[in-house]
């Protein structure tokens, strides 16, 4: 049976291999990530719908590449989005 490796673990692991300009950078990612989190939560809590959707990819031109986000927003009372309805919109 294969050991399966939780996601501090393999972070920790792939940091390993990262120069500390990308460490840093993905420190940055991660921290910001953290407070869209916190943003959403408190949006939703005042009765604010919000879904993160793509809405490009950043291509580094070193077969690197990042997702683009934003949100849509309904206010008020809404219903929950049907999911395949939402993964095909992308």
């Amino acid at each position: 049976m294969t050991r399966r490796i939780n996601v501090k673990e393999r972070a920790e692991a792939q940091s390993t291999r990262m120069s500390s300009e990308q460490q840093a950078a993905i420190r940055m990612v991660a921290n910001d990530l953290h407070r869209l989190n916190q943003s959403v939560m408190r949006a939703v809590d005042a009765g604010v719908s919000v879904e993160i959707i793509r809405s490009a990819r950043h291509h580094g031109g070193t077969k690197s590449w990042g997702d683009l986000l934003v949100p849509i927003i309904i206010a008020g009372q809404a219903e929950e989005p049907d999911e395949e309805a939402s993964l095909a919109a992308s």
